[in-house]
């Protein structure tokens, strides 16, 4: 039987092989289907269009807040960047020089003194005006708190005393200055950093040359972690000094927490460091008579109180913040400072006949400095505010609105950051002539300093004035002295600087000391 076609409504029979037929579709309902099939596909195409729409949309209003933030009045200008990197990246970016940052410095030429943008994820009004800087910092507990970005509180801590308000901040000061006050200073550790600049100094003179960032960071870290936790450096807390090392060396730098970057291995250095700290608390802790023979001690005894103000965890911090803030700062400003002496060698002249004169008044040269001497020592005053003034150790100091707060016909919100720029006010040519020249004597004839001013906060401002300060000044004059009186100096290789925005010397400041005649 041969095969067939039937083209008989209402089905169409194909026979294809033997004994087998196959059913086909009406023709009619082939076509329906073909257009079900491609009006689905219309609406899901539709429904996909639509949802597309609706997120571009959305991200388009999500991106135009970002860049125009609500604010109830007028808002300074500025850029917000890219949403949720904001201008971050422009924020670090190096800068080989001693002057204001590119970040600012483009942004004060476009915007003005005060300026909006956003960095690391957070909103931020940035002033270079003197007036409002000075407002900001007197407006602390009313207006204004303390406050530092996410990535600055995990470094420090969540509990570190530049997170802390009100009656525990002053509580945690008055703590510290029993070991940084004049009191202190006077009694004990001037004769100390006194010993610790003559020990270092000889020291460096018998080597071929010596790094002096590193030099400088050991010496001082010695000498401050000894009266802060009992530090000797041939015992185990050698690697606490190590892991503040990795710590400062991401401590400002883009805050991604990969590991490979400088973040990451400032955090783990953190956590190494608070172990080591942790392991003492407890050993001490576990040991009430234990005699106080360091600042730890004195905490361990507020801790042990029958109803304590502090917590073990911001003990803990507080001695991280202190180990840290003791010795890098000083550290940085008195390697650019040799680094300034090194190329104004007038300076170096004026240091010498003010040291040697101090020197020939003693019955005995080689006595350590006196407290009478540290306070004649004018011009070296004058010489260290101009080391701190061109250091800019600290490029931003940060603070929060706690109110919707009108200044200069801006409004910064309630919860806006605000960063105080102390680099474009040292810098400013309109404050200090020739602002990038090192020059000690635009100080000559002014009043000491000993506080934040309009014009200079190089040590901060308002109430969380650096407790520090003092051993800081004490510090770069007692080696100062033991510098210039005993020492000539020539640079062998390094020096170049970097900020990222923090100040670091990428290739070392290498030196060779000579004995002077």
């Amino acid at each position: 039987m041969q095969p067939y076609l039937e083209l008989a409504s209402p089905t169409i029979t194909i026979p294809l092989s033997a004994g087998k037929l196959y059913r086909a579709a009406p023709a009619n309902l082939l076509v329906t289907s073909e257009s079900e099939a491609m009006a689905s596909s219309m609406a899901y195409i539709a429904a996909c269009a639509a949802a597309l729409a609706t997120l571009v949309v959305a991200l388009l209003r999500w991106a135009y807040r970002w860049s125009h933030p609500k604010c109830r009045g007028r808002l300074p200008p500025g850029s917000m960047g890219v949403p949720l990197l904001g201008e971050t990246m422009q924020f670090f970016a190096p800068n080989p020089s001693c002057d204001v940052s590119p970040f600012v410095k483009e942004r004060v030429r476009r915007y003005g003194s005060i300026f909006k943008t956003s960095v690391v994820g957070r909103q931020v009004v940035v002033s270079a005006d003197p007036d409002m800087n000075y407002f900001v910092f007197q407006q602390e507990g009313k207006l204004f708190e303390s406050w530092y970005p996410d990535t600055f509180t995990e470094i420090f801590g969540r509990d570190n005393v530049g997170s802390l308000h009100g009656f525990m901040y002053k509580y945690l000061k008055t703590l510290v200055l029993r070991l940084y006050g004049q009191e202190n200073l006077k009694a004990v550790l001037l004769a100390e950093t006194d010993a610790a600049c003559r020990r270092s100094l000889a020291s460096w003179a018998a080597q071929p040359s010596v790094e002096l960032k590193e030099g400088l960071s050991t010496m001082i870290f010695d000498l401050t972690a000894k009266k802060l936790i009992g530090y000797e450096p041939s015992k185990s807390s050698e690697s606490l000094r190590k892991n503040f090392v990795a710590f400062i060396r991401g401590l400002i730098s883009f805050p991604v927490n990969i590991p490979g970057t400088a973040y990451h291995e400032c955090m783990e250095g953190r956590k190494k460091a608070m172990k080591v700290l942790r392991g003492m608390m407890k050993e001490r802790m576990a040991d009430p008579e234990r005699r106080c023979d360091d600042f730890f001690d004195h905490v361990i005894q507020e801790l042990r109180r029958e109803k304590p103000l502090l917590t073990e965890t911001i003990a803990l911090d507080l001695m991280f913040v202190l180990l840290f803030a003791s010795f890098e700062t000083t550290a940085l400003a008195l390697t650019l400072g040799v680094k300034l002496l090194t190329e104004n060698p007038k300076v170096v002249d004026a240091l010498r006949e003010e040291h040697d004169a101090i020197a020939k008044n003693r019955k005995d040269p080689d006595a350590p400095v006196t407290w009478a001497e540290y306070r004649s020592m004018t011009f070296t005053n004058q010489v260290i505010m101009e080391m701190v003034r061109l250091a800019n150790i600290v490029p931003g100091i940060f603070r929060k609105a706690l109110q919707d707060v009108e200044i200069k016909g801006y409004t910064i919100p309630a919860g806006w950051g605000v960063m105080v720029c102390p680099p474009a006010v040292h810098l400013n040519p309109d404050i200090y002539e020739d602002p990038l020249a090192f020059n000690p004597w635009r100080w000559q004839g002014k009043p000491e300093i000993t506080g934040g001013t309009k014009h200079f906060m190089a040590f901060g401002g308002g109430l969380r004035f650096c407790v520090g300060t003092d051993l800081s000044r004490v510090l770069m004059a007692t080696f100062i002295h033991t510098l210039v009186t005993k020492y000539s100096w020539r640079t062998v290789k390094g020096g170049n600087i970097v900020r990222t925005p923090g100040l670091s010397f990428p290739d070392g400041f290498h030196i060779q000391l000579f004995p002077r005649n």
